[in-house]
């Protein structure tokens, strides 16, 4: 019997032939990842443990992005002991403030390899599965453990498999499809287990739409959410100066569940407040009046989705009414954006540049939410208090619908302003 994408990673992470979903297996990561809230709390656990230095300091990466700039002593002191340690232990892969967010910068340098494990002090590590990586998610002393003997035990998921069938229409987007599938499944229908894309319509995911995907596959539950490494995907570790085999599941391997995602008639979706699988067609729930957009994260902060934002408010201004955030993923997208003029139409039509990293999305600092306000967000999760103040709201969109919400100052359909010329 084959063995799915996820079976495959944790069989060559623990050196064995074949498992099979229930087992738990002992698996040596590729790449272990921390970031600026995790970070110092995991090495002051090995220093309080006596370990001096870790197993593989080339395999270990260290992303000062969540409190970027610090907004306070406190942070500006936390981010100084994460320099202290990552020079005292050696750690080779170290991105200060304002290089980006962690997940981008996994996938803009070629971090870990399809069909590697990697193992991250955030959720959002499944973003890593756009590359055919199995990335998850680890709390802090389980990443003390990894940084001091290179190994973790993990149960191997069962694997549901997404066939991904159509094509999108224009102003639709992949953040679309993840959201209508997070309708279809629900918050909880993948709980530790991993979602697999694939069907015919795999082939058509850009680099970008399969990392807004995968990097939502923890909203809906899953350990893992993997696309197959394609020509796709050898083509951009490629361009990241990284070589690469395909990697894939095998033809005969058994799943779960099967189920499919139909993209010919999806319509653009929205994720209603408080909760990322009450989702609805856009146009069921226009004229909301929002107070702020943010487009940005590690969810949908690409140069695909500045630019998408730039095409819809090209000549025109933000609503008087609405604040537009715009958060880069990383200082590679921003130099991008301004290379092409996004970042000038953007600016031009009032939009706030945010320093690359994590901005509002997780509610640390930057373009918190006042009691009874309105967001609407291209980023990844609408819990009450996720922004701010528990009394505000947080609906979740694609770039193309929160760049059309912001010109009108409600939630509005890009499909009302969106030629399809600029959508293809």
């Amino acid at each position: 019997m084959g063995m799915t994408m996820a079976e495959k990673i944790l069989a060559r992470a623990s050196g064995r032939a074949a498992v099979s979903p229930g087992e738990f297996v002992v698996g040596r990561p590729d790449l272990a990842l921390l970031h600026d809230i995790f970070a110092a709390p995991v090495f002051d656990l090995l220093r309080d443990a006596g370990v001096l230095a870790v197993w593989d300091r080339t395999k270990v990466a260290v992303v000062i992005d969540h409190l970027v700039p610090a907004p306070s002593v406190a942070a500006a002191e936390v981010h100084r002991r994460i320099r202290a340690h990552v020079r005292d232990f050696g750690i080779a892969h170290f991105f200060d403030a304002g290089s980006g967010i962690c997940h981008q910068l996994v996938a803009e340098r070629g971090l870990a390899p399809p069909g590697g494990l990697l193992l991250g002090t955030d959720s959002h590590t499944t973003t890593a599965g756009a590359l055919g990586v199995g990335g998850t998610g680890i709390g802090t002393t389980e990443m003390a453990y990894v940084l001091a003997t290179g190994e973790l035990w993990l149960q191997v998921p069962h694997s549901i498999r997404v066939e991904m069938v159509g094509r999108l229409r224009p102003a639709v987007m992949w953040k679309d499809a993840i959201l209508a599938l997070a309708g279809q499944l629900g918050a909880d229908g993948a709980q530790y287990q991993a979602l697999e894309f694939g069907g015919p319509a795999a082939d058509d995911v850009d680099m970008a739409g399969r990392l807004t995907m995968a990097n939502m596959a923890v909203e809906l539950g899953a350990k893992f959410g993997l696309f197959a490494a394609d020509p796709t995907t050898t083509a951009h570790l490629r361009r990241c100066g990284v070589d690469a085999a395909p990697f894939g599941p095998d033809p005969d391997a058994r799943y779960i569940r099967s189920l499919t995602l139909e993209l010919d008639d999806l319509a653009p979706q929205v994720a209603l407040p408080h909760a990322v699988d009450r989702i609805r067609p856009v146009h069921e729930v226009e004229d909301v009046p929002i107070d702020q957009a943010f487009i940005g994260s590690c969810t949908n902060g690409r140069i695909e989705d500045l630019r998408m934002a730039a095409r819809i408010l090209a000549g025109h201004r933000v609503h008087p009414h609405t604040r537009l955030l715009i958060g880069p993923a990383s200082r590679q997208v921003e130099r991008q954006a301004a290379a092409e003029g996004v970042l000038e139409v953007l600016v031009d039509a009032g939009a706030v540049l945010l320093p690359s990293g994590c901005g509002p999305c997780f509610g640390g600092h930057l373009g918190l939410l006042a009691p009874g306000e309105r967001c609407i967000g291209a980023h990844n999760r609408n819990f009450a208090g996720r922004m701010g103040s528990p009394q505000a709201e947080i609906y979740l969109a694609s770039p193309a619908t929160v760049a059309a919400s912001a010109l009108y100052g409600r939630i509005t359909d890009p499909r009302r302003v969106l030629q399809p010329a600029a959508a293809e």
